[in-house]
């Protein structure tokens, strides 16, 4: 998955003259601070340099979660398009650039963002290539947020790791309020942010949400760690993300997990594809989360006819149809 064309070429504008040893240096200092998921109090993307080595390193992969996890929400309600969006720690955008890929007819956006300078950066980012009516607004999302309006679609990717663990029962409640069909919750693919997913899907299901994907069902989560449930989507590197990675692999596998949450019951899938499908001749084994609330390693072959055909044409996160 690439970034869309107007955003990639706003992102090189944006990259152009940074010197690339200035650039690797924010973009190691950047990635220490996510890997460690660290509450120091500070921002992970306060300084300007700091922005600029997520636009460089972090922008596609996170974009690429983004919009699958969006996918999946249209995949599961193929009616929905959403006029309004309240996208949460927002960042330079990314949310905003993945839903209007998928729904061009988005009219208005709101987006809180803390940090002044990745607002600066979303700001320049959208001025050229955005329809929408866009407000960016500064704020802090354990603080409540005072005048926002419910929106059609609420996001919050990839905001839960920098939130205290005793902070987040009360900002999924508000979230869950300012939504008026949809929230959406993307997190980091590990152990730790499955188990935050599971901690918002327990809420909102409590809260009378019906679960659109990943889940094929209410239940509680069949996987027991070590095991845990995320997903992957590959992401294209440019040659300034391989070098600002000292990369030689023009690709890199983003892992992510999360949670969409609807006011409007669906028919659920017969399951989906919850780890890489492992294939042979004639041959596909497909590890599921059924509907029925349960999870197993399931082997398709040949003789199971058109059945097999469909199973081996499925990716990791793929829904199985009924």
């Amino acid at each position: 998955m690439e970034l869309p064309i107007p955003l990639r070429q706003g992102v090189e504008r944006l990259l152009e003259k940074v010197p690339l040893p200035t650039l690797k240096q924010a973009a190691k200092t950047l990635s220490d601070r996510y890997r460690a998921e660290l509450r120091d109090g500070r921002l992970h993307m306060a300084e300007e340099m700091a922005v600029k080595a997520y636009l460089a390193t972090r922008l596609p992969a996170t974009y690429a979660a983004v919009r699958t996890s969006l996918d999946a929400v249209s995949e599961a309600r193929p009616d929905y398009a959403p006029k309004t969006l309240l996208d949460v720690g927002a960042g330079p955008g990314t949310v905003l650039w993945a839903a209007l890929d998928l729904w061009p007819d988005l009219e208005q956006a709101v987006l809180i963002e803390a940090s002044a300078a990745v607002r600066r950066v979303g700001e320049a980012l959208a001025t050229e290539a955005m329809t929408a009516r866009i407000a960016w607004l500064a704020g802090d999302v354990t603080i409540d947020p005072a005048d926002l309006k419910p929106a059609e679609l609420v996001t919050c990717a990839y905001v839960l790791d920098e939130i205290g663990p005793a902070s987040l029962p009360k900002l999924i409640d508000r979230l869950w309020h300012l939504s008026d069909d949809t929230l959406l919750v993307v997190e980091p693919g590990t152990p730790a942010g499955w188990q935050r997913i599971l901690a918002v899907r327990r809420q909102l299901i409590e809260a009378g949400a019906h679960v659109l994907a990943p889940c094929p069902h209410e239940a509680p989560c069949p996987l027991v760690p070590p095991d845990w449930c995320h997903f992957s989507q590959r992401v294209a590197r440019s040659r300034l993300h391989r070098l600002a990675k000292d990369a030689d692999v023009p690709w890199e596998d983003e892992k992510f997990i999360y949670v969409a949450a609807s006011r409007q019951a669906v028919a659920p899938p017969q399951a989906r594809v919850i780890a890489l499908p492992k294939s042979g001749s004639g041959k596909v084994l497909l590890k599921l989360c059924e509907k029925d609330g349960s999870a197993d390693e399931k082997l398709f072959t040949k003789r199971d006819g058109d059945v097999f055909k469909a199973a081996r044409r499925l990716g990791w996160g793929d829904a199985l149809p009924e």
